[in-house]
Parts: structure tokens; sequence; C-alpha cells
């Protein structure tokens, strides 16, 4: 008589598991100074502090006349124009009863406290204007230090810089940034199903026999986070070749990344194989698409194996593997923002996991879903441009607010 089989654990919440998962997540030793222009992405390792004033003086946001407001008390005062500053000049103190002609981001002259916009002023001869309006004090004057104050933090460790926090860098006189080093993963694909496109044709495939996308957008999600990859291609479904292969990796990566085999069948080795060069959990998780998902340890490397099916594969490396990397480098933003927008569908069909639908904004700003939302259908993440985050045993009636993620921001 065989043994009772043991009970299956109870499916674990996504929370719980991505807590866990951050429990394991050490920021990486080391940082690496690279140029301003090459950091785009990467997450600061020192708060970047400003050493001057931005503006560093008075300037004018406007191109037109500087002049003391006390001296136009109507409309139609004709000054002198007493002197010309384009900007990059330093100006002379601005002479009473005169006007200096001036342009946008010139320096203010000493003496004046407003700026008349050009187009509320006219000729009144040879350099001379004449005041159309009367000015307000103060009025189109960029102050100093109104961007940024000397001292001032003006990005902090763990930001993800982005275009315009390079812009910011940059106006603080910063050419180089300090920044954590790039995680080092390995990339591993298995199943003797899988061939690489280019290798075959699409008429001469064996019955069986599929592509390996899960290859090329995880490959593409790990550089986007700043990843250095290593892709060791797809692995034989051979127990040597798989502890020859990940024994290597977990020499020299941070994180050693499957999609597929991990499971318990004969032919999958990746399981009995990391348990005999480390450690491996696997979790079953309670979302859809997903739910399989191991973690573990290769010597010093982590271990994290993905579920086959590209959807599902997909999504669970945005939900678990994006924030781990994250915290990887030091970032201390790893959640994606959320935001509550319409669903122009129903969904009457309530899961008990945590299910997170694929979704396209449409041009009256709510949401449509694409019609097959089987793990299997790639087609539905190219299509989407979000997710919904749907509760476990959670209908959606058209019309009813819905948590959505922006894939821009989780694919940044």
């Amino acid at each position: 008589m065989s043994a009772p089989r043991a009970p299956r654990a109870p499916l674990k919440a996504l929370d719980d598991a991505l807590a866990e998962l951050l429990g394991h997540a050490r920021t990486l030793d080391g940082t690496e100074t690279v140029s301003t222009f090459d950091a785009d992405a990467r997450v600061l390792a020192q708060d970047l502090v400003s050493a001057l004033q931005v503006p560093p003086q008075d300037n004018s946001s406007m191109d037109g006349y500087a002049v003391r407001s006390s001296e136009i008390a109507d409309e139609g005062v004709n000054l002198p124009v007493s002197q010309r500053i384009p900007a990059g000049t330093a100006p002379e103190p601005l002479v009473p009863g005169s006007a200096a002609r001036i342009f946008t981001g010139a320096p203010i002259p000493p003496g004046a406290d407003a700026v008349v916009m050009q187009e509320e002023t006219e000729p009144a001869g040879e350099q001379v204007v004449r005041i159309l309006r009367v000015p307000a004090p103060g009025q189109w004057i960029r102050r100093s230090g109104e961007d940024v104050t000397r001292g001032a933090v003006v990005l902090a460790k763990g930001d993800r810089l982005t275009a315009a926090a390079l812009g910011l860098a940059a106006s603080i006189g910063m050419a180089q940034l300090t920044v954590a080093r790039r995680p080092r993963v390995a990339l591993f694909s298995t199943g003797d199903e899988l061939v690489m496109p280019g290798e075959v044709a699409p008429d001469q495939m064996k019955p069986g026999a599929i592509y390996n996308s899960n290859r090329f957008f995880l490959s593409a999600l790990l550089r986007r986070l700043e990843c250095e990859v290593s892709d060791y291609g797809i692995v034989p479904d051979k127990r040597d070749a798989t502890l020859q292969a990940l024994a290597h990796a977990g020499k020299e990566h941070d994180l050693i990344l499957t999609s597929g085999g991990v499971s318990v069948g004969e032919e999958d080795h990746i399981k009995p194989a990391v348990e005999q060069l480390g450690s491996l959990d696997l979790w079953q998780i309670a979302i859809k698409p997903g739910k399989p998902f191991a973690y573990g340890k290769v010597g010093a490397a982590h271990f994290m194996g993905l579920p086959g099916n590209p959807v599902s594969s997909f999504v669970t490396f945005l939900l678990l593997v994006r924030p781990f990397l994250l915290k990887l480098q030091g970032a201390t933003q790893l959640a994606p923002a959320r935001t509550q927008l319409q669903a122009h569908f129903d969904w009457p069909r309530a899961d008990k996991r945590r299910e997170f639908l694929r979704v396209r904004r449409n041009a009256e700003g709510g949401l449509d879903l694409f019609p097959n939302q089987s793990s299997g259908v790639l087609t539905s993440a190219a299509w989407g441009d979000g997710l919904v985050d749907n509760a476990p045993g959670q209908t959606i009636a058209k019309g009813q607010l819905v948590s959505f993620i922006s894939l821009a921001e989780l694919l940044a």
C-alpha cells in the first residue's frame, strides 16, 4: 500500500512572497563612477548635494526691459535704454530713471526690481522705450536659488535616475555620478522543446517544438533594470549539463534566473541540481497568471525560477524579480504607482487568486480588456499598456473603478 500523499501547502499571498524575497535582498557591495551622460536608469549610491544656487543669480524669464517699478507710476512712461544685457553677460547697475534691454536668462542688473515683457513696450525714439503697462515689483524675475539652493540634497541615495534627474545633476555641475554597481544575472532557458528563432523555419518545426520567446523578453527586462546579463542559452535537459552550468553561474553572478523546468517531472533537472548545489524553496503564489515560483541559493548567488508560460513568466518577473533587483541596487522606490481608472469591460468570473489582467487605456480615459487572458497568450502583454490588479474573489462591472498599474513604469 502506497504512503498517503502529503497535503499541498496553501497558496502564498503575493505580498507575503514579495516581503520574504526582499528580506533576502542585500544591497550589493561596490559602486562605480560613470559619466552623467551614461547614468540613465542607474541607482544613485550617495546623496547629490548642490554646491551652488540654481539659478546662480536673479535673472529674467522674458525678453523685455529691466526697470525700477517705483519709477513707473502710469502707463506710457518713456525711459532711455541705458544698457543691453544678453544672457551670459555681467550687467552694470541700472542707471536711475532708465531701462535696461534684457533677454531671457540674463542677470537682473543691480537696482532693477521688475522686467516688463517686450510685448508690453514700444519704441519711442532712438534708445528710448515706452512702457505700456505698470509693472509689479518682482514680475518676470526668476530668483537666485528658486530651483536649487546651495547645500540642498537635490537627488537622494537610492533614487533611480531619470532623464530629468540627469539634467538636474548637470545643472549643479555634476559631470560624473557615483552609482550602484550593476547586478550580474545569469539567464537560463531549459527544455528540449525550445527552438531559437532563425535556427528552424516555422514550416520545419518538429511536433511539440516551440520558439523560445521567454529568453527574449527576460533578457530585455533585465537590461532595462541595468543588469549585466550572461545568457547561458538553452541548457539541455540533462542532469550533468544542468549541474555544470549552474555551478559555473553561481560563482560569477548575483542572481540566476530561469523560466520553466522547476517542477518534479523526470525531465526537469533544475530543481534537483539547485538543491544539490545549494537550497531551494518551491512556492505556489496566489496570483493569476503565475503561481509556480522558486527561490533558492546556488553558492552565494540568488536563484529564481519563473513559470514557463510566457505571460506568467512576464508578469511574475515584474511583480517579484523587478523589485528584488532594484533592492539589490539600493533603490528606495520599489513598488509601482497605481491609478484608479474606470473599467470599460465586465469581468464576471471571480477567481480565488489575485488576478493581473492585461488592459489598455482608451481614448475615453477608461480601460479596455484583452479578450483572451490565458497565460500562454503573449499577444495580451504586447497589446496592453498596463495591468489591473484585481483582488481575489472580485468581479468587475463596467464603469467600476479598478487599480491600474502602468507597464510604462514597470518596463522603464
